[in-house]
């Protein structure tokens, strides 16, 4: 089985992108599943369960970030899709941290971006695009040509080896070399490893200490003047 890993920031349009990739790959005879991480809300799955007829499922993460919910549970999803006969898997994360990379090895990673959040978008989003496999630019209808070039200029400038697909996802238009590339991924092996570094799995502000100040938390800190250091074990 095959597994594609979908990411970006709110609103950048990576449901608008999945769909059609499936729609194609159904096309293909495939038998695609989609699962969608979230944290409160989701309601991408029932409606990609109404309108394919494809197993759906979603997880909330609740006080977990969304990158660090996928990486617990990921290998119980490839199980689950695996089990009820998919070939592909199509991950959708909640693209809130953008720090994080949530791509694993051996399988497709997939930044989208929307053109319309500005021109330093791609200087700011660190891992979730430079180590990605394709960045989908999205939503190219609404900006000037110039603004395009320089959008795609930044996007291979912080991620030389990245593949640039420009998208107006809403009518389909540059799609096809998405699913030639999801086609072309290899198959996903377990052991599953994460691509990168993560930078802090679980933080003492995440696990709920509400004192302010870095004397009083540990793991890898930083203060007005000095950068990372770590205290503890």
């Amino acid at each position: 089985m095959k597994l594609v890993i979908f990411a970006g920031p709110p609103t950048s349009g990576k449901t608008t992108v999945i769909r059609q990739v499936i729609r194609r790959m159904l096309v293909r005879q495939s038998k695609p599943a989609f699962v969608k991480i979230d944290v409160l809300y989701a309601d991408e799955d029932e409606t990609m369960a109404r309108e394919f007829g494809i197993p759906t499922k979603k997880i909330y993460s609740g006080e977990l970030c969304p990158d660090h919910c996928n990486v617990l549970v990921l290998d119980e999803l490839v199980d689950w899709a695996e089990q009820v006969g998919s070939d592909y898997l199509f991950v959708e994360t909640a693209g809130l941290c953008l720090r994080c990379s949530p791509y694993v090895e051996n399988a497709l990673g997939v930044v989208v971006l929307e053109a319309t959040s500005g021109m330093n978008l791609p200087r700011k989003i660190g891992p979730m695009l430079t180590l990605a496999d394709i960045s989908v630019i999205t939503k190219i209808d609404l900006i000037s040509q110039a603004e395009r070039e320089v959008f795609r200029f930044r996007v291979l400038e912080s991620a030389q080896q990245i593949t640039v697909v420009e998208s107006n996802a809403l009518y389909g238009i540059g799609i096809d070399p998405i699913v030639r590339q999801v086609v072309a991924t290899r198959d996903v092996e377990f052991p599953m490893y994460l691509r990168g570094n993560p930078p802090v799995g679980t933080c003492t502000i995440c696990v709920g200490k509400k004192e302010i100040g870095s004397k009083n938390h540990f793991g890898v800190l930083r203060t007005m003047d000095q950068e990372l250091f770590y205290v503890g074990e």
